[in-house]
């Protein structure tokens, strides 16, 4: 019997902010330059065995997630560059990861790095490459990169891995020289091994969808995570339920009352016309009954979404989309109950992909991105979650329920984002352990979901959301939701 999907009144509870803040380690930290050096060695055995092996992160403003992740600094307003070196015991091509030598790691920043470098937990030596600095500040310390590079051990045919921020499948894989940071860098690390062939891009040992480093995450990793998505989705709670015609739209994000945590993107919060792009900053504009709305606020480790409309109910629709909850709505909904009820450790990628499509892969929902996607630090870090995808999720991972239709219509959108983490048995344990006033959270978010919004969710799955797969399609009555029953 196929199961009903009904737009009725609910009681959302509240699920309650945190009061203690997760924090990372400085052991953690170095667990994972660890494995990150480690990672690189493995990569590099099938090339010869001369000299010294060496991972470079690069890092800017926008692309502060992997260097933020091994050593806790991010830029703010320049680029950086993290050095790790290891010397091979030459001939080791079967263990890799015997070293004669490690080096401690090296950080290279800007002018305003140079102070803001001290936070980071990790032990480093810290140099000053002012050409790193912004436009017009002072260059007087001479130091060149060639120099900071030769001086922290690479040289004529050393094996080097460059990490950026965004990595393809298809061209970036098998030590491709092709790399997204900027060519001054390369080519000067080109120039002091010799051969091009051995620089070779390495971003997959971070951003890989199976085995990329910050596709797997620490317990305490997690706990931030949800931490930041409980904050997150609050901010959109309270927009929901505080929302009105005649505010502006500056007026809404006030109530998300904003604490002050770093963004992963831009705000987004829009109506009318530019609701309809989606990814609009708010402006003055004074919000009408009877637009559509859409909002999404994201920081390190969180990012939720919500649209719909700025009506009480179907009536105060244009004639021909008052059935925007029966023609997308509901369908749409349908579609975010399957992804959650399928979604566990062992699951591959391809299965979510066809779930969406098999419910909403008809032309009219537009569904074009991935449904879902692993989050991080950075609001997309990767995702398994495509067409004949072999990956197989695991415990550890941090994902998004990330489908958005683009009709191109005046039935404009509806949209569900919230985070989840995947958890076994070990973790869970763990988790309950450690950090009980988020597990408390979590739990109670998972009986809501499954007693209230008649989602049933394998024990791995792990809400981080205080609006968990809360859907009301017209904003001014948020409390007519979205249910599944039967």
């Amino acid at each position: 019997m196929t199961r009903r999907i009904e737009l009725a009144e609910l009681d959302l509870p509240e699920f309650g902010l945190p009061t203690v803040e997760p924090t990372l380690s400085p052991e953690i930290y170095q667990r994972r330059l660890n494995m990150a050096k480690n990672r690189i060695l493995w990569r590099v055995d099938d090339m010869p065995q001369e000299g010294l092996n060496a991972l470079i992160v690069y890092g800017d403003r926008e692309h502060a997630a992997n260097l933020a992740y091994l050593t806790g600094y991010d830029p703010r307003f320049e680029e950086a560059l993290l050095i790790l070196v290891v010397d091979l015991m030459h001939g080791s091509t079967t263990a890799p990861n015997v070293r004669r030598n490690d080096y401690e790691p090296i950080l290279v920043v800007g002018n305003e790095g140079w102070g803001y470098a001290n936070l980071s937990p990790v032990p480093h030596k810290r140099i000053l490459y002012q050409h790193f600095s912004l436009s017009g500040q002072p260059r007087d310390n001479g130091v060149t990169l060639e120099q900071i590079l030769r001086d922290a051990g690479i040289s004529k045919n050393s094996q080097v891995g460059v990490v950026g921020w965004k990595m393809d499948d298809e061209l970036l894989r098998s030590h491709s020289p092709v790399s997204e940071i900027p060519s001054y860098i390369m080519d000067a690390l080109r120039e002091i091994v010799g051969d091009k062939k051995y620089v070779f891009n390495a971003t997959y040992a971070l951003m890989d969808a199976y085995d990329g480093l910050r596709a797997n995450n620490e317990l305490d990793q997690l706990a931030l995570f949800e931490h930041a998505a409980t904050h997150t989705s609050q901010a959109l709670r309270n927009v929901l339920f505080g929302i009105k015609p005649g505010m502006s739209e500056y007026d809404a994000v006030r109530l998300m009352q904003l604490n002050g945590m770093p963004w992963s993107a831009h705000l987004m919060l829009s109506s009318g016309d530019r609701a309809r792009v989606g990814l609009p900053s708010p402006s003055s504009k004074v919000m009408q009954r009877g637009e559509p709305v859409t909002m999404a606020y994201g920081v390190w480790g969180a990012l939720n979404a919500r649209a719909g409309f700025l009506v009480e109910n179907a009536a105060e629709l244009p004639t021909e989309i008052q059935d925007y909850v029966e023609k997308l709505v509901v369908p749409y909904f349908r579609a975010i109950v399957a992804w959650y009820e399928h979604i566990g450790i062992g699951v591959k990628g391809s299965d979510l992909y066809d779930i969406i499509h098999r419910e909403i892969g008809d032309a009219f929902f537009g569904v074009s991105l991935n449904p879902g996607h692993l989050i991080h630090l950075d609001e997309w870090v990767n995702s398994p979650i495509h067409k004949n995808s072999e990956i197989r999720l695991k415990s550890g991972m941090a994902l998004q329920v990330d489908v958005i239709p683009a009709t191109g219509t005046p039935y404009f959108t509806t949209n569900i984002e919230d985070g989840i983490a995947l958890a076994d048995e070990t973790l869970r344990a763990e988790f309950a352990q450690q950090y009980p006033e988020a597990w408390e959270r979590i739990q109670k978010r998972r009986d809501y979901m499954q007693s209230v919004l008649g989602i049933q969710l394998k024990p791995e799955v792990l809400p981080f959301s205080n609006i968990p797969a809360y859907l009301p399609p017209f904003w001014l009555a948020p409390q007519r939701a979205m249910r599944v029953i039967g």
